[in-house]
């Protein structure tokens, strides 16, 4: 009797996981796993199925420098600002992270790696990304001090030695060597792999923009010791090396012993201490290598570890450059860098930068479709010039509706309103989006996902209005709001024949206790995470802990609303907004005596007038 009731109880465990598992977990997104390689052709593929690799994402530097010295004055802790950040990565498909470390807060003057916390919290955070199914490429050496915008406190060897030094001091020499077999040799305490065994850390970049000069062999032989170095831990992940930065010696990159070499693009400069206007997209419709055609380069693999449309909040310029990247045959590319939500109200990561998707949200929503981009157009693949290349494959970018949009049978995303109708409006399963389209009419200011869960049960992530209140490139400081979060209430419209006109909404994430009904489509909505369900459908068994892609059903992060004068606020919003209006009419003007440098310094173009 008792093993008859066993073989009952199992096939109930069976039948249950075969047939009442909700289609969410049917539905999830599988992300390539295991180790990379090289092919003789330079092509990096997936060890296990040999599929060529794209991944497209974000640096991001919580851990260390000023990112870290301004969570601890804002009051953030640490860990949970990574969660939330890499909550949002995840919302954005973003599958790809890089950083260079700041070897100067981990080290000491000999390269000894100290357990501190930063090295802590990268551990954290390399945990937190593999969670989300999100691949790193670390670069140990960053080769500066860890000040900016403030004095300098680093005390490790990168304190003392010069970039110049770092390859022609021996004692310097020696130091990386040792914090590379250290590094590489590091047990996350979090993961419980050492740096060099973790399969989701797909590769290394020896070092972050090295400088070197003439003559070439010592450069060479600096190279390979430490690509040595590195394969010495028995470590067999490919290596990178940086070729952009200094081009006059790029022949002893490309006759070193290296797998990759790795690139930047910040095609309109840095630092202009103001938001650049006028039409960028002609400048970034191609990426040129000098050297594209040396079997010595074609034999590697191509990594953007870096690349940014730099005091440009419009949400068009990232679509146009991973196309571009794919154009020039890269296989990775990671913006720099992702704001960290806790101290992205006022810009003071970086101040040329600016990306965060509670306060830029249609940018962010366009590096979204940039990722799309990254992963649908093929390696190589070539493209005519600006503007024929505005419609490409399933994606529309207009610099003068300020739009980037994707269009597919499944998914549709969109940075600013449209009228675009989607392709196939019943087959799709994701939407996200700014502003309204056909499938969603929204009044707040923020960014918006739908993601289809089963037939007719939907989940709805709405996050805050964000409201621009300053130049976010002027001179930042933590004292000096740039964006103004605000929670309101907010009319929404679902158009989507499955859901119906009167679909119920039911609050997932933590304190949202909705419980309403949807009349012809409509229904009013704060910030948070809703379970969308058509008339007549149960949904009790979609909680807030229910497991679909890399996320839970319930989570959600969002800023406070910012405690900041209505009048003031107001003020502020108006004389943006008339810049922003006025900017949105010009036409590309006529070139000004600023220049575009690409990442090969010869190389310049006349970029457009800015407003004052």
């Amino acid at each position: 009797m008792l093993t008859h009731l066993r073989c009952f109880l199992l096939f109930l465990l069976l039948w249950s996981d075969a047939f009442l598992t909700p289609a969410l977990a049917q539905e999830a997104t599988r992300r390539p796993e295991g180790d990379v390689f090289v092919d003789k052709q330079g092509v990096l593929r997936w060890q296990k199925t040999k599929k060529e690799v794209a991944l497209f994402g974000v640096n991001y530097t919580t851990p260390f420098a000023h990112a870290y010295r301004a969570h601890q004055r804002v009051g953030a802790a640490h860990e949970q600002a990574i969660r939330q950040d890499v909550y949002h990565l995840s919302r954005l498909g973003l599958d790809a992270f890089r950083v260079h470390v700041w070897d100067v807060e981990i080290t000491d003057t000999l390269g000894n790696l100290q357990e501190n916390e930063h090295l802590k919290l990268l551990d954290f955070l390399v945990a937190e990304l593999k969670q989300r199914g999100i691949k790193i490429i670390l670069t140990p050496i960053a080769y500066w001090n860890n000040g900016y915008p403030e004095p300098d406190t680093g005390t490790g060897f990168s304190s003392i030695y010069s970039k110049a030094q770092a390859y022609t001091n021996p004692r310097a020499i020696l130091a990386q060597e040792r914090y590379l077999t250290q590094f590489l040799n590091h047990r996350n305490p979090y993961t419980k792999l050492l740096n060099r065994e973790d399969p989701d850390i797909i590769a290394y970049e020896v070092c972050n923009e090295p400088k070197y000069s003439k003559p070439e062999a010592p450069v060479t032989a600096f190279v390979n010791r430490m690509a040595q170095a590195i394969r010495a831990t028995g470590c067999r992940k490919p290596v990178f090396y940086n070729i952009a930065e200094s081009p006059d010696v790029y022949d002893a990159i490309l006759d070193a012993k290296v797998d990759g070499v790795t690139f930047q693009w910040y095609p309109q400069g840095l630092v202009s201490g103001h938001a650049l206007r006028g039409n960028f997209l002609p400048y970034v419709d191609h990426y040129p290598i000098p050297f594209r055609t040396d079997r010595r380069f074609t034999s590697k693999a191509k990594m953007v570890y870096e690349f940014e449309s730099a005091d440009i909040l419009q949400p068009v310029m990232y679509p146009f450059m991973a196309r571009s990247f794919r154009e020039a045959g890269f296989q990775w590319a990671t913006q720099f860098a992702y704001d960290p939500m806790a101290i992205a109200f006022a810009n003071t990561e970086y101040q040329t930068h600016y990306l965060n998707l509670a306060y830029t949200p249609a940018k962010a929503l366009s590096l979204l479709i940039a990722s799309k981009v990254f992963h649908r157009v093929g390696r190589s693949q070539s493209f005519p010039n600006y503007p024929a290349d505005s419609v490409f494959d399933a994606f529309r970018v207009s610099y003068r509706q300020q739009l980037s949009e994707m269009n597919t049978p499944e998914e549709f995303y969109y940075t600013a309103s449209t009228t675009t109708q989607p392709r196939k409006a019943a087959s799709l399963r994701r939407v996200a989006g700014v502003g309204s389209s056909p499938i969603v009419s929204y009044g707040g200011t923020g960014a918006y996902f739908l993601d289809r869960l089963a037939a007719g049960v939907w989940r709805l992530e709405v996050m805050p209005d964000a409201v621009p209140i300053r130049d976010p490139f002027e001179k930042a400081s933590l004292s000096k709001p740039v964006t103004q979060i605000l929670w309101n209430n907010q009319p929404l419209q679902i158009t989507l024949a499955e859901l119906g006109g009167n679909f119920s909404l039911r609050g997932l994430n933590e304190g949202n206790t909705t419980q309403t009904q949807a009349s012809d489509g409509r229904a009013t909505v704060r910030p948070g995470v809703y379970l969308l369900a058509a008339g007549g459908k149960s949904t009790s068994r979609y909680t807030a802990q229910s497991a679909f892609n890399h996320i839970k059903l319930g989570e959600f992060a969002a800023p406070d609303p910012t405690k900041i004068a209505p009048r003031y606020c107001i003020s502020r919003w108006r004389r943006f907004q008339r810049g922003s209006q006025f900017a949105s009419r010009l036409a590309l003007p006529e070139p000004s005596r600023r220049t575009v440098s690409f990442w090969w310094p010869s190389t310049t173009m006349a970029a457009p007038k800015c407003c004052p």
